[in-house]
């Protein structure tokens, strides 16, 4: 689905509500990302949805926070119905929260 060189696109911040585009180089895909709140430490910090043909929005994955070996936040997108799971980051260089590299990983068995 995405590719190296990736970005999500969120026209606010990864943390408020809001409509995203995540662009590789073969496709767009249009998806809105919408906090979500759980007492449930595991449970994903924000919903994903996509468009279905007839314009539903439907739940496709989620984002979820998680803190580094280092201490510091970084974020994991996962899109289930794809099988795609990649970590949230900035570009070097570059300080637009709206704009997150895709950087695509592997699922642990």
């Amino acid at each position: 689905m995405f590719s190296h060189g990736s970005h999500l696109n969120l026209p606010s911040s990864v943390f408020a509500g809001s409509s995203a585009l995540g662009s590789t180089i073969d496709r767009d895909l249009d998806i809105k990302v919408t906090p979500f709140d759980s007492t449930n430490e595991k449970a994903p910090t924000h919903r994903v949805y996509a468009k279905s043909p007839r314009g539903y929005d439907i739940e496709v994955g989620g984002i979820w926070k998680k803190t580094s070996g280092e201490g510091k936040p970084y974020y994991t997108l996962s899109i289930k119905r794809l099988g795609f799971n990649a970590n949230l980051g900035r570009y070097p260089g570059q300080d637009d929260l709206a704009l997150q590299a895709i950087i695509e990983w592997e699922p642990r068995d």
